[in-house]
């Protein structure tokens, strides 16, 4: 199993706390990998444990609220926007998040699938929840969640070709209007200087008949 601690300093007793924790939840239900990035607990699975993982969440670790579940298209080539600044290992990411009802924890799981043919068994057998979670991810990502009660699609309609989410998809309005990209914005101007005696533009505006010597009265 590999590991990624906060990038908190070790002293810092909550990144402590949380890095023992992610070690904890990602030995309990055999992950391949913790990390905490950004004060976050996340734990990477294998896809043929996805739903046996989570199950041990929530019933030995308490992780019985759930939160949310999608997904990421990690791609080099992409139809809108700008291509990644570095070279990705090209998948589907699916992310579900679930936390407990007494200390407040969250923790994210991940799995990685190939980007043709991503299929994962369904979480609804543990999490109801994640029924419309799955069905918007299938919708937008092109997922094929397994033994899913009803997969239809949420948002488009039954004729609608393609699945917008996906880096690979083209965007009508991005045709019309190409993607700015890269902006560059100009810094603030610097401030710092100090304001030349009498100079008044930065001085509060007070109310007529009030005076500047004793603006109380």
């Amino acid at each position: 199993m590999t590991n990624s601690p906060s990038d908190l300093p070790a002293t810092d007793e909550a990144s402590v706390q949380m890095d023992t924790y992610a070690a904890a939840v990602a030995d309990a239900v055999g992950a391949l990998s913790w990390s905490t990035n950004f004060a976050t607990v996340k734990v990477v699975v294998a896809p043929d444990e996805w739903v046996n993982s989570l199950r041990t969440a929530k019933t030995d670790l308490g992780l019985v609220f759930f939160s949310f579940l999608s997904a990421i298209h990690w791609a080099n080539d992409v139809e809108v926007g700008d291509p990644p600044a570095e070279t990705v290992d090209e998948r589907i990411e699916v992310l579900a998040a679930v936390g407990d009802l007494t200390d407040g924890r969250l923790v994210h799981f991940s799995t990685a699938l190939p980007v043709d043919g991503a299929a994962l068994a369904t979480l609804t057998t543990v999490y109801a929840g994640a029924n419309w979670h799955e069905r918007e991810a299938a919708e937008m990502f092109n997922i094929d969640f397994v033994g899913h009660p009803q997969l239809e699609k949420l948002y488009l309609p039954s004729e609608f070709e393609g699945h917008p989410l996906r880096k690979s998809f083209p965007l009508l309005s991005r045709e019309v209007k190409p993607w700015p990209g890269m902006v560059d914005v100009e810094g603030m101007p610097d401030s710092t200087e100090p304001a030349e005696e009498g100079d008044s533009s930065d001085a509060e505006t007070l109310p007529s008949g009030v005076s500047t010597e004793n603006p109380g009265r």
